[in-house]
């Protein structure tokens, strides 16, 4: 047996075990992707690999495999893996994001209470591990619009990340007339309207570039690991951009100037983590920052109308200057 295939017949047993009423061939399908065929040889695996295992008919005919009795409670006290873990991790940043104390406070005694059940190493390696992937990933998706994500690729990139693993890609950049294949020291993820993978080419000159995830092809784990820079810091990287894409020619000081009437507005939101803001006499609301970016900051400044100003810089005053509209219905 494959290890992809046992990794998910334990998947299946866990659900079974789980799941008060067991788990349905039409459960099976959903859950990993597969026709009806693989669903019966996989539950066929089930009981062959597991002797509790019990099955029902409901009033509508279907039938469900259950897992009882000591294999079940094997099955649920291996306790919470890593990548279980940094999704419950960045639901409880998310919920911290949008002031949702009452989720914050349930996903947090969520998290304790996996965690007290395992014994001290396992937690402390998994809690390790999930603090790798949320470093990796650094900014949780913003709502809204977005480029689709390929799962299976996004996958394939977290395991690269933890490790850390060389990663073989096949990327097709803006210049190029076909995906070539790179080979890259992954170092995290920018999430936003596009998703960036911050990497640097094993053996080339050192420097961090960004790759867009839509224009990833493919992505291969390598078996080699390298070392990370220690000097690299995702946060620190992330801030020299508005968005998720940089431009070191752009980067610099931003001053943009609310009116009055849209400082109590623009006070509630976080333009930049790094921003500093101050108060006009007359009301209105200065916002300072340094980041790169000139094309993602005009397409925000836009929804603002004319109730914001661009002080700094001059050229992406510039950009933005025709394009203040006084007839916008409300502020975002």
């Amino acid at each position: 047996m494959s290890f992809a295939k046992a990794s998910d017949l334990l998947r299946l047993a866990e659900m079974s075990a789980a799941r008060h009423f067991g788990v349905s061939l039409q459960e099976i399908e959903d859950a990993f992707s597969v026709d009806r065929r693989t669903a019966q040889r996989m539950t066929k695996a089930l009981e062959d690999l597991f002797a509790n295992v019990e099955t029902r008919t409901d009033d509508q005919r279907r039938k469900y495999w259950k897992l009882r009795g000591d294999d079940a409670r094997l099955m649920l006290s291996q306790g919470i893996r890593d990548s279980e873990l940094a999704a419950i991790d960045m639901s409880i940043r998310r919920a911290e994001r949008e002031g949702a104390a009452h989720e914050v406070k349930a996903l947090t005694s969520l998290r304790d209470r996996l965690l007290s059940a395992m014994p001290g190493p396992h937690a402390r390696r998994a809690e390790a591990d999930a603090e790798a992937v949320l470093e990796a990933y650094g900014f949780a998706s913003r709502p809204g619009p977005r480029v689709r994500a390929d799962l299976k690729l996004l996958s394939t990139i977290a395991e690269a990340l933890k490790a850390p693993h060389i990663l073989t890609v096949s990327y097709a950049g803006e210049r190029d007339n076909a995906p070539r294949e790179r080979v890259l020291e992954p170092y995290g993820l920018l999430l936003g309207l596009r998703r960036y993978l911050v990497a640097r080419d094993e053996g080339g000159d050192g420097v961090f570039r960004h790759f867009r995830l839509d224009r990833l092809q493919t992505a291969r784990l390598e078996p080699r690991s390298f070392q990370r820079d220690p000097e690299f810091n995702l946060d620190d990287h992330a801030a020299r951009a508005f968005g998720a894409f940089h431009a070191e020619a752009e980067y610099g000081e931003v001053v943009w100037r609310f009116t009055p009437s849209a400082a109590r507005v623009a006070r509630e939101f976080v333009f930049h983590p790094r921003q500093e803001m101050s108060e006009d006499p007359d009301g209105a609301l200065v916002v300072r920052f340094r980041a790169s970016g000139w094309l993602e900051m005009a397409w925000h400044l836009y929804q603002w109308g004319d109730q914001v100003e661009v002080l700094e810089p001059e050229d992406l005053r510039r950009l933005v200057n025709d394009h203040r509209r006084p007839d916008f219905a409300a502020l975002p």
